[in-house]
This record gives C-alpha cells, structure tokens and sequence, in this order.
C-alpha cells in the first residue's frame, strides 16, 4: 500500500459491512467467515510455528471473527482453546461459535488467568467501542496483557476507541492489528499507536466497486508520500523563486531555538533565510549559520524593513512571553504576510486575541493546543482529531497538531495523519525545526495544507532516517538537519 491512502472511520466501515453483505445476497456471516480465515492466514504469515493458541472472545461479531479464526486454527492441527469473556450475544458470533465447537473445539469460560500458549488472539470488541471497558473485560484485557505470548488483534486492539485513536480504560496491547475491509483512521494517532503493534488490511477481496461512494475521514501520509511534494526544480531556478523566509524569536537565553529554525529553513530549499533575534545572539548565529542574514532586533521597530521584504514569516522559538515577544508577534502578525506560528507565539496567542494573516499555519504541541482551546491536555489527546479542527475553526488556519500521529487539518480538507517519527524525537528543539520546515515550503510556493502537511511528514521522516544510524534515545534536532535535505531530494538528476 502506497501513501496517501484513505482512512475510515467507523460509521464508513458499516457501510462497507453493509454492502459487502449485499454482495453475498445477504448472508452476512459470508464475511465474517472471510474476516476469520483473513486472520488465520495473518497467523500463519507471522507466527508458523504458533501450536497452542488461545483466542479470546468477546460477545459481538469481533468474538464471532474469533471463533472462525480457532476453527481454522483446530483444522490445520494446532492446539487451541476459545476462552469467552462473554457469552455470544449476537446471531453471528452464536453461529461461528457453533461450528467452531461442531468442529470438536473447546470453549472455556473465563476465569481470572489464560491458559499457556505461544500466541493469544484478541477478538474481545471490535470498531464500536467508544467507553470504558466494563469489570469482567477489564480483567480480561488485563489477563492479555499479563501473558508473555504474543498477541494479534482482530480488527481492533480491545478497549481502543476506532474513532478517536483513544484509550478511554485499559486496551490491549498488541503485537499486530489485522484491520478489517479498510484502514481505521482511529488507530493512526494517540495512544492507539501504543497498542496497535503492526498494522496490516485485510480487505476481505470485496470488489472495488463495493468501495464507491463510502467516503473517508481522513488521509494517511508516509514517507513514501514525499515524492510527490518534491519534484525537481527548474534548471533556471534562483533563490528569488524559492522565497525569503524571516524567523523570528530567540529572546535572552533562548538564541538556539531560532538558530535551529533557520537551519531547517535552508536545508527544506528557502532561497533566503533571514533572522532576526536579540543582538546578544547575533555573533553567534552568524558563526554557527553564516547561510542566514542574522539582525538584532532589540524592539518592534527594527522588524519593519526585515518585515516588508520576507515572503513568510516563523515566529515562536524562543520568543518568550516577556514584553519584547509580546511586541515582537504583534508586528509580525500585523505585517499581513503568512506566518508559522510556533512555540512561545502559540503561548502568547493563547493569552491575546491577535488576528493572524491569510495563508498563516499554528503547529501547537498538545500542551499548547490546551491552552488556546481553553482545556486540559487529556481532552486534546482524547480526541486529536477534533482538537485539530477545533483550532482550525477557531484561529481560521491550518494547523499541524503535533504528537505520535501528528494531524494537518487545513480549510475544506481531510485531516491528514502523518505516520512516520518516532519518541526520539520528543526532546527541545524538535519543534523549533518543523517551524523553519513548513516556512520554507510555505516560501518555495506549497498551498498552505501542502506545506503544513509535506512539511510535518518531512520533518517526520528526517527523526526516523536519524534514528535508524543511532538510535532513538539521545537523538537530537541537529541530527536531522542533514536528512531533510536529502528527504527533500527524493529525485535527483
């Protein structure tokens, strides 16, 4: 699967349910016995050599996957055992649970322990969770997480919120996660991506047409995407066509925030890159990054010519929230010209009604994203998605939400869900380069979603590609600097 690829969400996947049902003449167990052979053929490619399985069951249709998948399973030999965590409610997964024990299967009640075994399949609850499991499925999901096999989920890690990508309670945590006729856009951020281990797709072999018309909610992006951002530059190109990016921000103490923003300004392609920060750091930038026309701006007054010849405006890392930021952020967002919003700026918007120009794009980390919605940070990460377009309504520009999972929602477009980066990459200064990442394609001509969105994902890539020569732990800002350069350059002559 190549990216862009859609993402569905719950309600979609119904539909889709519902027409593939339609497809069989109306015999929706038709799919349930092909969503249950999909996961035992998921077994097979992962754990061959899997002889003692225990498969645990939940009440509704995720349950009746289950118990096609241990049929299978007892067919080609393999011990296995179906513990139920609840009694099969409905009319699908009583079936399925029939033949399983027509079949010879075992079913086992559950107590408060899972039996040994090579491999546990969860198949407790499926896409329609959207609270807290209840006590038995608690103890359940606890009882998975506690046994030292590997776990494969069915659709959906039990206890994640397949709309949201939330944990309302406790969820399982899984090794891999077979999604069922579509990707879930629920388990591409937050704290699904702890639970879901590796993601794959059974489609299910449903035909193409029984897709028409469902429409998705959203739009996952990996590094594979980059390409079609970045095609190659005209031969007669000059730094004039690639734009003037000013960053602005460095107040005492915090002059390597918009040093790190400049450097990743010129290494996404900016033609210029200038900054502007107190004249105590000026020496400094111009020894560490003599590519960038460093200016001291000691108050608002001395931004006015550097104002009128940038194309974007980065203004936030380490701008603090003292009088000379406060007055800072007002001239640059009076300038009228599209402005990264970033860091210590989002803080002072969060605290000043200050009107921002057309094209402008906020990259809030979820902290930052509670103080300008006016809650607490669980209530972002309960929902990122409709944090995401909260802010978008509110401050009326695009914004990059950031966090595993980041999401880009833009005016009169599906959020797209950056699928790449790593935990890494949660140390000081990351956030200083996206801001110069997404400035420079703002510059070089990006829409405004293209350049919030090939922006994050490129900033994204970069963590990852730096991670695999060292290691996540102790990587720093500096060490991508050389990566998005050579992620921006997907084709070269």
């Amino acid at each position: 699967m190549h990216s862009p690829f859609p993402l569905f969400d719950p309600s979609a996947l119904r539909a889709l349910e519902a027409r593939g049902t339609a497809h069989f003449d109306g015999d929706a167990f038709a799919l349930m016995a092909r969503a249950g052979q999909a996961g035992w053929r998921c077994v097979l490619k992962h754990w061959p050599r899997a002889m003692r399985i225990v498969v645990v069951c939940g009440p509704g249709n995720n349950g009746g996957d289950g118990y096609v998948l241990a049929r299978h399973a007892r067919e080609a030999g393999r011990s296995v055992t179906v513990v139920q965590a609840a009694l099969p409610a409905s009319a699908l997964a009583q079936r399925a649970c029939a033949e399983y024990q027509a079949a010879g299967g075992e079913v086992a009640t559950f107590e408060h322990d899972i039996d040994a075994a090579d491999l546990l399949v969860d198949a407790l609850f499926g896409i329609g969770l959207s609270r807290a499991p209840e006590a038995q499925m608690r103890v359940a999901i606890a009882a998975i997480n506690e046994h030292p096999a590997p776990v494969l989920a069915l659709d959906v890690p039990s206890g994640i919120d397949a709309v949201r990508g939330s944990a309302p309670g406790v969820a399982v945590q899984a090794d891999r996660s077979l999604q069922f006729l579509a990707c879930h856009r629920g388990l591409r951020t937050g704290a699904a991506l702890d639970h879901c281990g590796g993601l794959e797709l059974a489609a299910l072999d449903l035909p193409a047409g029984v897709f028409d018309g469902i429409a998705p909610s959203a739009t996952a992006f990996r590094a594979d995407a980059l390409a079609a951002f970045f095609p190659l530059r005209p031969r007669d190109g000059h730094k004039g066509r690639n734009g003037h990016v000013l960053c602005v921000g460095g107040d005492h103490g915090s002059g390597g925030a918009i040093l790190l923003a400049a450097q990743a300004a010129l290494r996404c392609g900016a033609g210029l890159v200038s900054v502007a920060t107190r004249a105590a750091h000026v020496s400094a930038l111009l020894a560490r990054c003599p590519e960038a026309m460093t200016h001291a701006a000691e108050d608002s007054a001395d931004l006015a010519g550097l104002l009128d010849r940038a194309s974007v405006i980065a203004i936030g890392p380490g701008l603090g929230q003292g009088e000379w930021g406060r007055a800072v952020l007002a001239a640059a967002l009076a300038a009228g010209k599209p402005c990264v919003v970033d860091a210590d700026a989002l803080n002072l918007l969060a605290n000043h009604a200050i009107p921002l120009p057309p094209g402008s794009i906020l990259t809030p980390h979820p902290g930052e994203a509670a103080r300008l919605l006016g809650c607490h940070v669980a209530e972002i990460q309960r929902d990122r998605f409709a944090a995401a377009a909260a802010l978008r309504e509110r401050f009326g520009c695009a914004v990059v939400l950031k966090g595993a999972g980041s999401i880009v929602q833009a005016a009169d477009a599906l959020p797209a869900v950056i699928c790449a980066g790593n935990p890494g990459m949660g140390v000081g200064g990351m956030g200083d380069l996206l801001t110069g990442c997404v400035a420079a394609l703002l510059a070089q001509g990006f829409s405004v979603r293209d350049a919030a969105t090939a922006g994050a994902l490129l900033h994204a890539a970069a963590g990852d590609a730096a991670a695999l020569d060292d290691g996540e732990r102790g990587l720093l800002p500096t060490d991508l600097l050389p990566w998005l350069r050579r992620l921006a350059n997907p084709v070269r002559r």
